[in-house]
This record gives C-alpha cells, sequence and structure tokens, in this order.
C-alpha cells in the first residue's frame, strides 16, 4: 500500500520520483510546496480511484495529509 500511494502522490504532485523517498515521517502539508488545494482535491480523486474508496469533505483535515504516516494511516482506515 505504502509504495501504491507514493506512486500516486509522485504522479498527482508531478514530483519526478522523490515521493518514492518517503518514509512514515517525511512531512508533507506546508513542506511540499506542490501539495496545494487543487493538488489535495486531484491526490484525493486518485486515492478514491486506486483504492475504491469514499473520501468525505469530513474526512479531509491538515491532519491527514501532515505526513506521508498520517496519510498511509488514514488510506488504510479507509480500506480497512
Amino acid at each position: 500500500m505504502e509504495s501504491q500511494i507514493k506512486t500516486i502522490l509522485d504522479e498527482a504532485l508531478e514530483l519526478g520520483g522523490r515521493a518514492h523517498e518517503f518514509n512514515a515521517d517525511t512531512l508533507l502539508m506546508g513542506h511540499l510546496p506542490e501539495l496545494d488545494s487543487m493538488a489535495i482535491a486531484n491526490l484525493i480523486a486518485a486515492l478514491e480511484d486506486d483504492f475504491n474508496i469514499t473520501i468525505e469533505d469530513d474526512d479531509v483535515s491538515a491532519e491527514t495529509f501532515e505526513s506521508f504516516g498520517s496519510l498511509v494511516d488514514f488510506v488504510r482506515s479507509k480500506t480497512a
């Protein structure tokens, strides 16, 4: 799952392979200039498509996108 999320991040944010270096502690929100509001919308759509999940507006918070680890935990919770 982590590898798949890294690929989604890399493609959605056009990171040129940098996402594959991310670990659980890698900070996202506020630390990746590419992660703006439009990118978050694209990222959510890609996560919904790839993992066949539904992400409601109420599910989205700064904590969800705080780090790579928090994003992985969020996707895991939605697929459980």
